[in-house]
C-alpha cells in the first residue's frame, strides 16, 4: 500500500521546452541554498551562477530570480594542454554577515568569491551649464553650484573579490566553509587543501594520499566536508567506500585520520563491480554533526559519528540494479554521482535516481516518499500545487528490494534522467532539486 504524503510540486524554473532542445552549456550542476534558506543557487555546465531570493508576497516558500552572473569562463592549460571546462562543480554560501552575500564557486581547478550586492546607480541631477543651448548663459553673480547626485535605480551586482588559483594539480570535487566561517577547504582527487578566506595565494596541504609511484594508486578522494560545529574536524570519503574523520589539532598533514567508517564486505558478493558501487559520491554531516549519511551507487547509509564499525541504516534505493550493472558499466551509469542531504532537524534524508524521480526517507529508513521533476506537469497546465502519485510506483519485494523500498521497474527506468543535483532548506521542508536544465521546488 502506498504511504500517503503532503509533498508537492511548487515551482520549475528553466526552459519547460523539449528535451532534445536542451544545450549542455544550460544543465544545472550545483544546487545550494544559504545558511537561512532565503536563498537559492544554482550553478551550471556554462559557469554561470543564478541566485534566487524567497518571495515573501507568496505563501509558504516560493522564489523568485535574483540576479545572474557568469562566474567561471573556459581556459586552456598550456603547460599540459588541457581544456579546463567552465562548468560549476560546486557553490558553497558564506554565513552573512551585513547586507552583501558572499559565495565561493568552483570550476574544476579554480575557486573564486563572489561579492553579491545591491548598487544604487545615481545620476547628475544639477548641472551649472544649462540643457537647452538656446538657454540664456549664466549671469554674473552667485558662485557655481556643485552639482547633486540623486538616486536613480538599484541594481544587483555580483565582483570577484577573491581568486584561489593554482593549488591544484587534479579536478576540485568538493569544497567546504568552516563554522568558524574564516577558512574553508577544497578537495581533488588525491589531496586537501585548507584556505583562508581571505587569502588567495597561499594554502596549506592537510590531506595528501597521492603515492610517490602512481602506478601504486589504488584510491582516491570523492568528497570532503567540515563538520558544522567543530572547526578542527573534517571527513572526507574514497574510492574504496570508506569515510575518514580527521582532526587537525593531531598534527599538520591529517593522514593519520582519527576514525575509519566502513563496511566490510561480503566475500559471497563480491564481484567485477563491486570497488565501483562502493566508491563513495558524497558525504554529509547533519546539521548537529552527530549523524554522517553517505552516497554510494546502490544505497544509502546513516552512520553515527561514534560508531565506526557499522551504519546505524543502510537504505537500498535501486538494488533491482543489482541484475544489470553490466549495461550501466556499458554505458556509464555506473558511475554517476549521486549527492544525498540530511533535512534541517536531521529527521529525514534525500538522494536522486533515474527517470527524474528523487526518495526522501525517514532516517529509520521506515518511509520512502518518491517524487519525480515532471516538467510536463507544468507545460500541459495542471496546477503546480497538487500533489504528485507515481503510477510507476510500487512497494514491496517484486523489485527485488528487500527492505521494500519504493523503485520503478526496471523496463520503466530512463536512465538519461537523473537526479543527480539537490539540496534541502535549513529550516523548512522544502527542498530544491536540478533535472536537466530545469530547477524544481518541492515542499510538504
Amino acid at each position: 500500500m502506498e504511504n500517503e504524503h503532503d509533498w508537492k510540486c511548487v515551482q520549475c524554473f528553466g526552459d519547460k521546452g523539449d528535451a532534445d532542445d536542451i544545450t549542455d552549456a544550460d544543465l544545472i550542476t550545483a544546487v545550494e541554498f544559504d545558511p537561512t534558506g532565503d536563498y537559492l543557487a544554482t550553478g551550471d555546465r556554462g559557469g554561470r551562477v543564478v541566485l534566487f531570493e524567497r518571495n515573501d508576497d507568496k505563501q509558504g516558500c516560493e522564489y523568485k530570480f535574483h540576479t545572474e552572473f557568469q562566474s567561471h569562463e573556459a581556459e586552456f592549460d598550456y603547460l599540459k594542454s588541457l581544456e579546463i571546462e567552465e562548468k560549476i562543480n560546486k557553490i558553497k554560501w558564506c554565513k552573512r554577515q551585513n547586507s552583501a552575500h558572499f559565495l565561493l564557486s568552483t570550476n574544476d581547478k579554480t575557486i573564486k568569491l563572489w561579492k553579491v550586492f545591491e548598487k544604487s546607480l545615481k545620476v547628475v541631477a544639477e548641472h551649472n551649464i544649462p540643457s537647452h543651448p538656446a538657454a540664456a548663459p549664466l549671469p554674473h553673480g552667485p558662485a557655481l553650484r556643485i552639482p547633486k547626485l540623486t538616486h536613480r535605480d538599484t541594481i544587483i551586482a555580483a565582483v570577484p573579490r577573491r581568486v584561489y588559483a593554482n593549488a591544484h594539480t587534479y579536478h576540485i570535487n568538493s569544497i567546504s566553509i568552516n563554522s568558524d566561517s574564516e577558512t574553508y577547504l577544497s578537495g581533488d582527487d588525491l589531496r586537501i587543501n585548507l584556505w583562508n578566506l581571505d587569502i588567495s595565494d597561499q594554502s596549506f596541504n592537510i590531506v595528501d594520499i597521492k603515492p610517490a609511484n602512481m602506478e601504486e594508486l589504488t584510491e582516491v578522494i570523492t568528497a570532503a566536508e567540515f563538520h558544522p560545529i567543530h572547526c578542527n574536524m573534517f571527513m572526507y570519503s574514497s574510492s574504496k567506500g570508506a569515510i575518514k574523520l580527521s582532526d587537525m589539532r593531531a598534527s599538520a598533514l591529517c593522514d593519520q585520520y582519527a576514525k575509519v567508517y566502513q563496511e566490510a564486505e561480503d566475500p559471497a558478493s563480491r564481484s567485477f563491480f563491486s570497488e565501483i558501487i562502493s566508491s563513495v559520491s558524497d558525504v554529509k554531516f547533519s546539521q548537529d554533526g552527530r549523524y554522517i549519511l553517505s552516497r554510494d551507487y546502490l544505497t544509502l547509509k546513516i552512520w553515527d559519528i561514534n560508531m565506526d564499525n557499522k551504519p546505524v541504516q543502510t537504505i537500498y534505493i535501486h538494488d533491482q540494479l543489482r541484475s544489470r550493472l553490466c549495461d550501466l558499466y556499458e554505458n556509464d551509469c555506473i558511475f554517476d554521482k549521486f549527492e544525498c542531504t540530511f533535512s534541517g532537524d536531521g529527521k529525514s534524508v534525500m538522494t536522486g535516481s533515474y527517470s527524474n524521480t528523487f526518495h526522501i526517507y525517514d532516517s529509520e529508513g521506515k518511509t520512502d516518499v518518491p517524487l519525480q521533476a515532471d516538467k510536463n506537469a507544468f507545460k500541459t497546465g495542471r496546477r503546480p500545487g497538487s500533489k504528485q502519485k507515481l503510477a510507476a510506483v510500487s512497494r514491496g519485494k517484486n523489485n527485488g528490494n528487500e527492505n521494500g523500498a519504493f523503485s520503478f521497474g526496471l523496463d520503466e527506468l530512463n536512465f538519461n534522467k537523473k537526479i543527480l543535483h539537490a539540496s534541502w532548506h535549513p529550516q523548512e521542508n522544502t527542498v530544491a532539486v536540478a533535472a536537466a536544465n530545469n530547477l524544481f521546488v518541492f515542499n510538504e
